[in-house]
């Protein structure tokens, strides 16, 4: 206790009254005349009609009357009906005084806008803070409206029509999708940030989760024998328990889908706990919902108004949750000063203070936020000085956390893409946390400023990432057309300034383009001019901490000319933009999963004739053998829990048939993110191996025997009805070039070592087939197809480049899948066999046949980019050149180095 001083609990106090709100939720206000007339003395109990009566006698009640005193310049000793009396003054007088008043501090407010009645649009509470408004949609509103609009179509089976099990089905169905077109074009709207459910009033929060044929079934059942029988009379109120499950699971599998084609998932929040006599309590406890939190991890769920008389019980959620937050509203001013204290207690027993929101809940009338965000910050001092005083805390950390609760944590979750502006004269810093390398020589803080601008979400986040890892350095990092990783550092400071004040790219020498592994120059290699580098903050990814460098993140780059404009000459520019042409000409999106494969290699003594040998050898595809069990196992296990912490989630991880080989398998993503982590995770792989003294190698055949490959699942996904033709000419024309395209995708002579008949490999013939693991092309199943003539040494934002523009171009001429699916192993066919197949071709039997067959492809160049495609050959050609001096062994050994 003697080490706090006074000073430092007036700071925290300070930042505990002064802190800029990000409301998360609340209302509309009424328009004027609701002000005057909505019964006032609601503002502080969710009591109804006669239990109102009650609340006059209510701790809540008598603090509010007190406050709200201050507020109007009324005698301390002023009765209630002198306070409505007032008050009904200064709402003829000056409504948006006392309105703005009643917001000061509020920095922006996300307004569930689904209440009935007369109340002002969301954004016309703009002008009383300090940026624009947000909207949460509430999902049974939604529903509730397009429902209403059913029934005046004539489309709602009512009376005895509820009796037609046909007619009350296809409403069903028509209800349905029209609820989920609604909400999917909800979360595209940018003014929308969340979805917010009230099933906690309807039905309770015992979402029953399962297969969607079940859902559906439940939802059906209810909506004809519970929901259509009292529709028009209910106002088209959803409260049956099977809609209502299946509102909130269609809404939260639309939150997913979202999140996997933008990479943004927007959070839907739940009303839990304190309501009014509407609710049942025993269904408002947050616990009920574990399945539907298990069900969707990565769907954010916020638990709104403390989920009052459970918050012990929500924040144990938001604990062992990753996708569920707290809410800490409503509970001010609905609830006494020893209540509020205890429900900020409990929040922070064992909840991160960086799962924690702040909320009024405010609602109806203004003075609602206002004694909201009063009797939420004295709390919030109270509770924090006393931990600071007995040392739980220190007065930074304590600081760190008002400003997460008020505004960062809301921030981040929402994308809001706000800067948190100055208080108390300081400036904002990247760190939550003064150490010797943000001070000067007195010790004193020296923070990076932040620029009091809106910024893109992905700055947001990745300042979040930043302070919370304490990053000192940022590793810039891209590929060169050989694969090779290249690299500038920047301290974490001039990164930030970089990105923020500055242009948001570097330049570097047009030259470097052009030359090999070992920078030895190709005839395209131009010194003259300059090409810029610019990091994509959406892959700003922390680096694995184990190693000897310690707060350090990585980010992936792409290149771009001097005004920003992405080059022709950048695989990763050339991979997104086709992306987006599928995309606006026919719909289409993709997801890209990768299969890491991994041989863990042992160095052998400096000059030994073998300088590698495998981790293990009693080892064969998904064996678990007690040498792997002493040797490999500890260490696949390790790299997955990094992996994990750095926010790359392993799909599943085992044996692969060759000696110390292993496959780690990823996601699905877009196909530029899915780059993106391919490569950060195959380096936090190797960073790990390297640091137990292993080379962990992508080498297609480090030792004789089974080779490694990367194999990739690509998806196709739309709602298109052409979907099934759009994809059989997609792969039509991949198949036609497929000889050239695996110069790209195998480009190294060893590759083709690798591939071989009778395998598992992929096969020598141009084919494909369902689940057939002997075509370079199998079809697991619709939409979806592995790509198996594809190993680790390729760039992989060019293979994937090539592959989308050759299908995107067989899209477009509409080249008919005229090769029959293979379901047998082709080598084994008689020629008459794969004839009747249209199986006429061979794959590259090496790596010039295959570079022989790009280069007389010009119409792939055209497909993909011929300048990409014509330099990509050039430094390949150098590259062989350079490596065709080596011998077999030294050259071996070069390319398990590097890759």
């Amino acid at each position: 206790m003697a080490h706090t001083t006074t000073e430092s609990l007036d700071d925290l106090r300070k930042i505990v009254r002064s802190c800029p709100i990000i409301d998360n939720h609340a209302h509309n206000l009424l328009k004027p005349h609701g002000l005057q007339t909505e019964d006032f003395l609601a503002a502080t109990s969710e009591a109804e009609d006669e239990a109102l009566e009650d609340h006059v006698k209510a701790l809540p009640h008598f603090r509010a009357q007190r406050q709200l005193r201050t507020l109007y310049d009324l005698p301390l000793d002023a009765e209630w009906s002198g306070i409505l009396k007032r008050r009904r003054e200064l709402l003829e007088r000056d409504p948006e005084g006392l309105i703005a008043r009643c917001l000061e501090g509020t920095h922006t407010i996300l307004v569930d806008d689904g209440l009935y009645g007369d109340f002002e649009d969301y954004s016309w509470h703009d002008q009383f803070v300090a940026t624009p408004c947000k909207r949460i949609v509430r999902i049974e509103a939604v529903a509730a409206e397009i429902l209403g609009a059913l029934h005046q179509q004539g489309k709602l089976p009512v009376g005895v029509d509820i009796a037609d099990e046909e007619s009350c089905s296809l409403a069903w169905v028509d209800f349905i999708a029209t609820f989920e077109e609604a909400i999917a074009a909800s979360l595209e709207d940018s003014e929308v940030v969340g979805l917010k459910s009230v099933i906690c009033y309807r039905s309770g929060l015992d979402i029953i989760v399962g297969k969607d044929a079940d859902v559906a079934e439940a939802g059906l059942r209810s909506f004809r024998r519970h929901f259509l029988p009292s529709a028009v009379q209910e106002q088209f109120r959803v409260e049956s328990k099977g809609m209502c499950d299946a509102l909130v699971i269609s809404a939260c599998k639309l939150i997913d889908a979202a999140r996997k084609a933008t990479g943004i998932a927007k959070p839907i929040q739940f009303h839990t706990g304190l309501g009014d006599n509407d609710i049942s309590l025993l269904q408002s406890d947050p616990a009920c919902m574990q399945p539907l939190m298990k069900h969707f991890p990565t769907v954010p769920i916020v638990l709104l108004h403390s989920s009052y008389p459970f918050t012990r019980e929500a924040g144990y959620l938001a604990t062992v949750h990753k996708n569920v937050y707290l809410d800490i509203g409503l509970v001010f001013p609905m609830v006494s000063r020893d209540g509020q204290e205890k429900v900020v207690r409990q929040a922070l027993e064992i909840t991160p203070t960086s799962k924690i929101l702040w909320s009024t809940d405010g609602h109806h009338h203004p003075e609602t936020y206002y004694l909201a965000n009063l009797q939420g910050r004295v709390a919030l001092e109270k509770v924090l000085c006393e931990y600071v005083t007995r040392e739980d805390l220190t007065v930074a950390q304590a600081v760190q956390a008002v400003k997460d609760i008020l505004f960062f944590n809301s921030n981040l979750l929402y994308n809001l893409d706000l800067v948190l502006p100055a208080t108390g004269g300081r400036s904002v810093s990247i760190h939550s946390k003064t150490n010797s390398r943000d001070a000067n020589a007195n010790g004193t803080p020296m923070p990076t400023v932040i620029p009091t601008r809106n910024i893109p979400t992905a700055v947001n986040t990745y300042r979040q990432t930043a302070r919370q890892g304490n990053v000192q350095y940022v590793f810039v990092q891209w590929l060169d057309y050989n694969a090779q990783m290249r690299t500038r550092w920047f301290p974490i400071l001039e990164f930030d300034k970089l990105m923020t004040s500055g242009p948001g790219r570097f330049a570097i020498s047009n030259g470097n383009l052009g030359t090999t592994q070992n920078d030895h120059m190709s005839s395209i290699c131009d010194p003259v001019g300059s090409i810029y580098v610019e990091p994509d903050l959406n892959s700003f990814r922390p680096l694995q901490p184990t190693g000897p460098v310690k707060n350090a993140a990585s980010v992936m780059a792409r290149f771009t000319d001097e005004q920003g404009l992405g080059l022709t000459a950048c695989p990763r520019h050339t991979l997104q933009h086709l992306v987006d042409a599928f995309k606006q000409e026919y719909d289409i999106s993709f997801l890209v999963g990768f299969e890491i494969e991994i041989t863990f290699c042992r160095r052998g003594p400096k000059g030994s004739e073998e300088p590698f040998s495998p981790l293990d050898t009693n080892h064969a595809w998904g064996t678990f053998s007690d040498e792997q069990f002493m040797t490999s196992v500890a260490l696949m296990t390790s790299i997955a829990t990094v992996l994990q912490n750095i926010g790359i989630p392993i799909q599943a991880l085992h044996s692969e048939a060759g000696a110390g080989q292993y496959e780690f398998v990823l996601p699905p993503l877009p196909p530029v993110q899915a780059v993106d982590t391919l490569i950060q995770a195959k380096q936090c792989i190797q960073q790990i191996a390297a640091q137990n003294g292993l080379r962990a190698t992508c080498h297609p055949m480090p030792f004789p025997g089974i080779g490694t490959a990367a194999h990739a699942h690509i998806s196709l996904n739309s709602s298109t009805a052409q979907l099934e033709s759009i994809e059989q000419s997609f792969i039509a024309n991949i198949l036609a070039h497929l000889p050239a395209i695996t110069a790209i995708t195998m480009p190294q002579p060893v590759s083709y070592g690798r591939v071989a008949d009778n395998s598992w490999t992929g096969g020598t013939w141009v084919a494909w087939g369902t689940n057939n693991r002997e075509t370079p092309l199998r079809r697991v199943a619709a939409q979806r197809w592995e790509v198996r003539c594809l190993d680790g040494l390729a760039n992989m934002y060019l293979a994937l480049a090539t592959i989308l523009g050759v299908g995107l171009d067989g899209v477009r001429r509409q080249v008919p899948l005229s090769m029959r699916d293979c379901r047998v192993n082709p080598a084994g066919l008689e020629e008459e066999g794969r004839r009747a197949l249209e199986i006429l071709e061979r794959l590259p039997r090496g790596f010039e046949d295959a570079l022989r067959a790009l280069e007389g492809g010009e119409g792939l160049k055209g497909m993909v980019g011929g300048t990409l495609v014509r330099d990509w050959v050039v430094v390949k050609k150098a590259e062989q050149e350079m490596l065709g001096a080596m011998g077999e062994g030294e050259r071996r050994v070069w390319l398990i180095e590097r890759y």
